[in-house]
């Protein structure tokens, strides 16, 4: 899929994965039993993130038990049984317990990766889409412990039911608010393929003798009605504003790499609305060296060191945390790496939903403080730099220069917040989860195209953004 990196590369990267594999920490969820055997009541009440309260959206109640229609749901999935296939067993298997999360953040993946690269819209993607799988699957719970519809037990059944109450279909709401979300982010992508992925992932669900057909219906609708009000959030979140193309020029100003022309990406994305932060100036990073003087001198020649002196390690890592072109990008990254940890954990789905919203809301609103930075300075790369002070008139990068101002390093900020975000929520592994977000930084000096100081600011930043998605978090109810 595009998107997902193959290569086994940077140690310290993967030691992440499989040091927290079998992690189940005291913030994320409890017990010692298998996902789907653990119940969550009170998820229902949690705190949401774009709609007022988890009962915002009225859910009808459920055919009544013994009403002919709640007789002829039970037969239709006897039918349905009997007349399984290969590829309904397949849909059904694929899309069950956490991949009913899952499989939509592979899709936002995909997305990002074959669109140019613009990090601060590929952060925003994450975080709507993160925040509307979370309210659907809060509005669910909340529905489910109102009405107490046991799962379907007719014979014939493919998968686990579960102990959760069966209306509305959680798996149904996360297809309808996800795709829904999708369509607006990327207009290029057929929506009508997207509602019929959704289609899709609720129908198996029924198929699968796990849900009734009204649980699964309840269940899309719901998510589709919480994802409107999530898109109408993001409309007027500021995006769509457009720059006039007034810039600064000069000895230190940014440029474009040497032989592009490219414009600078996203200049007012520092703007946007922000989930946990006043606003994107409000953790400001003060002003860069001046150019010419010793300590940007000092910035440069540092890359330039650190580039004539890179280790083997030191490249995996370069290459690990990337980032560029073609991939998830910076932000994609700590989702898979997050996502890698939760497939092997004993995690609900709300809980699930849980971890990936308050990471994205937190990576989101480090998008829009690092390009606040950025574009209240335009500080040029290091290969411009380097060239400029005359250090060396041709010197490259390890990793390819991006088309936006150096400081401060926005991988550094996406880092710092989701290190201090996921060193919350799985504190056992705290220690570990903020060496990476160190890792992460300096992986940028390794690969040519930050200054030392891009890293050490935009770290101070992200763990200050990172600290305001734990505040929230203490006070979501989930704790």
């Amino acid at each position: 899929m595009p998107g997902r990196r193959d290569h086994p590369t940077a140690h310290g990267a993967l030691a992440l994965v499989a040091s927290v594999a079998l992690l189940v920490a005291g913030g994320c969820g409890g017990g010692d039993a298998p996902a789907g055997q653990r119940t969550e009541p009170s998820a229902g009440s949690w705190r949401t993130w774009v709609l007022s309260s988890p009962d915002q959206i009225p859910v009808p109640p459920p055919p009544a038990e013994g009403s002919p229609a709640a007789r002829a749901e039970t037969e239709e999935l006897r039918r349905l049984a009997r007349e399984r296939s290969p590829a309904t067993e397949r849909d059904a298997r694929a899309g069950d317990g956490q991949a009913a999360i899952g499989q939509w953040m592979e899709v936002n993946f995909e997305f990002v990766a074959e669109r140019a690269k613009d990090p601060p819209a590929a952060s925003r993607a994450y975080g709507l889409l993160s925040v509307a799988m979370y309210d659907a699957v809060v509005a669910t719970w909340h529905a489910k412990y109102r009405y107490r519809r046991k799962a379907p037990d007719a014979a014939g059944a493919l998968l686990e039911a579960g102990p959760e109450p069966s209306y509305p279909s959680e798996h149904a709401a996360v297809a309808g608010a996800a795709s829904r979300v999708l369509a607006y982010l990327y207009p290029e992508r057929p929506a009508a393929r997207l509602e019929a992925m959704a289609d899709r992932a609720a129908r198996a669900r029924v198929e699968a003798g796990v849900s009734y057909p009204s649980d699964a219906r309840a269940g899309l609708d719901l998510g589709r009605r919480v994802a409107d009000a999530v898109i109408a959030r993001a409309r007027r979140d500021g995006y769509r504003r457009r720059w006039d193309g007034e810039r600064p020029r000069g000895r230190g100003a940014w440029e474009p790499p040497p032989g592009s022309l490219a414009r600078p990406v996203s200049p007012l994305a520092g703007t946007w609305r922000t989930w946990v932060m006043s606003s994107g100036r409000q953790f400001r990073s003060p002003p860069f060296p001046a150019y010419g003087s010793a300590a940007y001198r000092a910035e440069a020649q540092a890359v330039v060191d650190a580039k004539d002196n890179l280790t083997p390690e030191q490249k995996k890592i370069a290459t690990f945390w990337a980032g560029g072109q073609g991939t998830a990008l910076p932000p994609g990254i700590w989702n898979e790496v997050v996502l890698a940890h939760m497939r092997r954990s004993a995690l609900t789905l709300p809980r699930m939903a849980r971890v990936l919203a308050l990471l994205n809301v937190a990576q989101a609103d480090a998008g829009v403080a690092s390009w606040d930075t950025k574009y209240a300075y335009w500080v040029t790369r290091p290969e411009n730099a380097i060239r400029d002070l005359g250090l060396d008139r041709r010197w490259k990068p390890y990793i390819d220069t991006p088309f936006f101002p150096a400081y401060v390093s926005g991988h550094a900020t996406y880092s710092g917040a989701a290190g201090e975000v996921l060193a919350h929520l799985f504190p056992a592994d705290a220690k570990l989860w903020r060496a990476r977000a160190e890792e992460a930084a300096i992986s940028r000096v390794y690969g040519g195209i930050h200054f030392p100081k891009d890293g050490s600011e935009g770290l101070r930043m992200g763990r200050k953004i990172g600290a305001l998605a734990v505040q929230r978090a203490r006070t979501d109810g989930a704790e």
